[in-house]
């Protein structure tokens, strides 16, 4: 578990032994696995909802203003998350994390009664910094708690976490939204997640001290003059190192997908038949079996390298918009079978970027580069969503769909040629 012993180890502030690896740090994980639970339900409760909210709710005509809630989430998330990198060098990922969920509680009230559509994209500037915070530290810590070997587990777990959490509330919320409503039910769930969440990011410990022990055993030291600030590693995960450029393109596309189907899905099955409890099933199926498959994924990234999920992931995605319109004549169907393709291709997808960005990045700068790739991975989203506005009202919603299979399959094609193993620890 690349743990060091009890005699030669290092200790934190409280004087507590501190060793990395994960049956080492096992509780500290497993709460803040909880954590990520709560922060995958929070945005979970706009799923299936929030489309519908504004064009039945506020009566929005046009496709693009109605996903301007994604938009504003996806930027606010994007800067969020590469900020959250820069400001780990000020602050304890512990800090940042309770502020994430500071600043999210008014989403869930603010969904549920808004008095305009105005009021909607505010809270998802909120709820954009919030899960650029919490998500950003939950993901962190666990890398920073398990050590090098263990990184694709790690992350497979915590995205699991999540996005379980996502898929699993926007199941609930479709069919409270068939009992009692579009809003306000639904959506106050939200205050569960928020207290919860903020209770527990009280409770768990920091993990610098874990930081600073990986980086004294570092079999790489850090390249004399090497710069680690924000802006060095920015241009280094974007452009220069054909991997993490490879990756940031890839994690980019896929939360295109994820940026498409979330506004894109709702509005094309009610358009076909369907009514708000199968939407529901739709868009909880999707992020389930994304969360839950991350598990096995992440694990096997670990064993057999990050190049091969990654590649097979977005094929496997691309595939699953092919289906939505080659089965739109039976609607259910075509749904049901597109969220498992794009369900399982994200699975394969989420964990092995990650754990390939992590590979990548020396510890000294690896908090700078992993914001840097969520950034222009959330990115995604607000581009998701803008490319299918603009194309949704220019050519219709189908056009979206298939703009996102080419988009994806070249994005795979993209990290065959970019992306190489480097798999530090790894045995």
């Amino acid at each position: 578990m690349n743990a060091t012993t009890s005699a030669t180890s290092p200790t934190d502030a409280h004087g507590r032994p501190v060793r990395l690896g994960l049956r080492e740090n096992w509780l500290q994980f497993s709460l803040l696995v909880v954590v990520n639970i709560c922060v995958g339900g929070l945005v979970g409760l706009e799923r299936t909802t929030v489309p519908l909210i504004g064009s039945e709710t506020f009566g929005l005509t046009s496709d693009l203003a109605v996903f301007s809630f994604i938009i504003a989430f996806g930027v606010t998330k994007a800067l969020t998350n590469l900020a959250a990198g820069a400001l780990t060098a000020r602050f304890r990922r512990k800090q940042l994390l309770v502020a994430g969920w500071l600043i999210g509680i008014p989403v869930p009230f603010a969904l549920a009664y808004a008095p305009s559509w105005g009021w909607i994209v505010a809270a998802n500037v909120l709820l954009g910094l919030n899960q650029g915070l919490t998500w950003s530290m939950t993901v962190n810590m666990k890398i920073d708690l398990v050590g090098p070997a263990r990184r694709g587990l790690a992350t497979g777990l915590n995205e699991a976490a999540g996005y379980t959490a996502v898929g699993a509330t926007a199941l609930i919320t479709g069919y409270l939204a068939t009992s009692y409503g579009l809003r306000p039910v639904p959506e106050l769930i939200g205050i569960v997640f928020v207290l919860a969440g903020l209770a527990l990011a009280l409770v768990v410990r920091d993990t610098g001290a874990h930081v600073a022990l990986e980086l004294a055993q570092h079999a790489k030291p850090l390249p004399t003059g090497e710069d680690t600030g924000l802006k060095a590693t920015f241009t280094r995960t974007s452009w220069r190192n054909r991997s993490l450029r490879g990756a940031s393109q890839a994690g980019m596309i896929n939360n295109l997908n994820d940026g498409l189907t979330w506004g894109v899905f709702p509005l094309l099955f009610t358009d076909h038949g369907l009514g708000i409890a199968a939407v529901g099933l739709i868009k909880g199926l999707y992020p389930i079996l994304w969360g839950i498959g991350q598990i096995p994924t992440g694990h096997v990234a670990d064993r057999i390298g990050r190049k091969p999920l990654i590649v097979t992931g977005m094929l496997v995605q691309s595939a699953g918009f092919v289906l939505a319109l080659a089965l739109l004549d039976r609607p259910l169907l075509a749904g049901v079978l597109s969220a498992v393709f794009l369900g399982l291709g994200t699975a394969m997808v989420y964990p092995a970027l990650i754990a390939s960005v992590s590979d990548h990045a020396h510890p000294a700068w690896r908090a700078n580069a992993l914001g840097t790739y969520r950034f222009w991975r959330d990115i995604g989203y607000a581009v998701g969503a803008l490319v299918a506005g603009i194309l949704a009202d220019w050519l219709g919603l189908n056009a979206t769909v298939i703009a996102a299979a080419v988009l994806t399959a070249a994005s795979g094609l993209l990290a065959v040629r970019w992306i190489t193993e480097h798999r530090p620890g790894a045995r």
